[in-house]
């Protein structure tokens, strides 16, 4: 044969090498599972099917399915009627899985710009894209239905993510509720947990904080911080076992964590899960291979939360997402906590760190987002925490080794500047994502 095959078009357009060992491997694996022949022979016939497409295809690119139609065609003309159904059987359960993942977002660069485009026409749309907007929205009345909007379309997303979970069927196991720190994980578990349970489906929370190894125990840096941001601060192992017990109809004793006085007690809460049961993760590092490892990937669904903001100031420079959540968890941490705010801004660089290597890359590998960013949040964040910023830069200006909590500090504070903050926060609702952060949630958290 003088000709070659040398390019195939994927599913997703791009066009990559051939290799003729994924059709013997696909073949092998078919006849494998029938008692059907052996390796040699699987390769005869992927050089026939490649030998094929050529003729088939002389001038012109295959596609990954055209590949998949002959090496059907193949095997029932070669009388392997065993093998082509194993094939043919194979082939639809991958078609349907990717079905499922049809929410899956595309990134490229760790940036769902599919997404933020359309994040940014809803603002745009609703006349909140910029301070300037809602400023104009505050002067005129309007921030209370601002508030309203920003709410039913986060509990849309989060209804639109209940359903693709609900369409995979029984095969899901474990729901992953993921996202980077401060992203609004643990109210959006709550509101998809609403959701489901409405379909009939029962749900039980795993808490993954209450897996943190004492505080003393993990390392410090020159301030005398610890890093509690990495997964490692997580003990894997015990998580795993736990997952794989809990799955298999077992019963465990899951640990308690105290934030306050940053130990962990063994063996406190009995928890099982009946057949009809499916668990939640909500957790920081939830996406991290390691984290679940001890489940299939089928068995999965994993949907991850992130503020998507489209808000930008006179000079056409967008808020930052890391800067938006920075605001609620320097709120949070004062409350939940007992964290100073200027403590949170020195930390922000080891959540930082730990988010660019753990969370973030996998956002393409989810099957549904949630934008938890509500734009008429900015107004109640400068009022609780502006007065932070300009005492940030003043004792970090001068000093190289806080040089990220100087410059983050300053860029919120001119972003912010500008903004009016005469808006009254008790038009947020008591179920709101923006209460997990401020207060006064009907939620227990």
């Amino acid at each position: 044969m003088n000709k070659r095959l040398k390019t195939v078009i994927k599913r997703d357009g791009q066009v990559v090498p051939y290799d003729r060992s994924r059709i013997t491997n696909a073949i092998f694996k078919a006849a494998a599972s029938t008692g059907g022949f052996g390796f040699d022979e699987a390769d005869r016939l992927a050089q026939m099917v490649e030998e094929r497409t050529i003729e088939s295809y002389a001038g012109q690119i295959p596609t990954v399915e055209d590949l998949q139609d002959i090496v059907e065609a193949v095997l029932m003309q070669k009388g392997h009627l065993k093998t082509a159904r194993s094939y043919i059987i194979y082939r639809q359960k991958r078609t349907e899985v990717r079905e499922a993942r049809r929410g899956a977002i595309e990134a490229t660069d760790n940036i769902p710009y599919k997404l933020i485009y359309e994040v940014l026409r809803w603002n745009i749309e609703h006349g909140c894209e910029s301070i300037e907007g809602l400023n104009r929205i505050i002067s005129e009345g309007n921030y209370p239905a601002l508030v309203e909007s920003c709410e039913e379309r986060y509990l849309n997303e989060c209804r639109a993510a209940g359903k693709c979970m609900l369409e995979r069927g029984d095969d899901v196991r474990l729901v992953i509720v993921a996202g980077p720190s401060s992203s609004g994980k643990t109210t959006t578990t709550i509101k998809l947990n609403e959701h489901l349970s409405a379909h009939g489906k029962k749900l039980k929370s795993i808490n993954v904080d209450n897996y943190f190894f004492d505080l003393e125990m993990h390392p410090k840096d020159e301030f005398g911080d610890y890093d509690y941001e990495t997964p490692q601060a997580l003990d894997i192992e015990l998580i795993n076992e736990h997952l794989e017990q809990l799955l298999a109809g077992k019963s465990v004793k899951t640990p308690h964590y105290d934030f306050h006085s940053g130990k962990r007690t063994l063996n406190v809460r009995e928890m099982h899960l009946e057949d009809d049961e499916v668990l939640l993760m909500d957790c920081l590092h939830g996406l991290y291979s390691d984290m679940t490892s001890s489940v299939l990937d089928q068995r999965k669904f994993r949907l991850y939360i992130e503020t998507l903001g489209q808000l930008r100031n006179d000079q056409d420079d967008f808020l930052r997402w890391a800067d938006h959540r920075l605001m609620r968890r320097m709120i949070r941490d004062s409350w939940h906590r007992s964290h100073d705010p200027m403590l949170t801004i020195t930390h922000w660089h080891y959540v930082r760190k730990s988010e660019l290597q753990y969370i973030i890359p996998y956002i393409g590998n989810v099957d549904y987002v949630v934008n938890s960013a509500m734009p008429y949040e900015f107004p109640v964040l400068k009022q609780k925490i502006f007065r932070h910023f300009p005492e940030a830069i003043q004792l970090y200006c001068r000093d190289f080794k806080r040089q990220d909590a100087f410059l983050r500090a300053q860029r919120i504070m001119q972003f912010l500047e500008p903004l009016r903050v005469a808006v009254d926060e008790s038009v947020v609702p008591s179920k709101s994502l923006f209460r997990e952060f401020i207060g006064g949630s009907e939620y227990a958290y």
